[in-house]
């Protein structure tokens, strides 16, 4: 648990970093600043929590095309801004809608979906 505080202590401080800086410059910075030490550089769910060993549940693989489809591109938005536990997943997805915009959230479902190769479900 202590490596998971961790990491997302420093999760924190990268976009305290960011905010005060002002915004990303593109939707694949903001996934590397806010995604990538759960969901992987390349969104397999293998990010450095994962493989550390500090997640008691797996990240979500933002490359599982069948996985993927199956959600519609408003309940990855709700995960994103509310967190894990507004979409019945992992209390450790925590809420970015205090920290990024709307369109950085609507980036982000978008290139969930360019990862995926998939469409969302209807």
């Amino acid at each position: 648990m202590n490596r998971l505080a961790l990491s997302l202590g420093c999760i924190i401080a990268a976009a305290a970093v960011a905010m005060a800086d002002g915004q990303t410059e593109t939707v694949e910075d903001t996934y590397r600043l806010y995604c990538v030490q759960c969901h992987g550089t390349a969104g397999t769910g293998q990010g450095i929590n994962q493989t550390a060993g500090g997640l008691a549940v797996s990240a979500r693989d933002h490359t599982n095309s069948v996985e993927m489809s199956k959600l519609t591109d408003e309940e990855i938005r709700r995960a994103i801004a509310k967190g894990g536990d507004a979409v019945q997943k992992s209390e450790l997805m925590p809420p970015w809608e205090g920290v990024l915009s709307a369109k950085e959230i609507g980036d982000l479902v978008a290139l969930t979906r360019k990862l995926c190769k998939c469409v969302a479900a209807k």
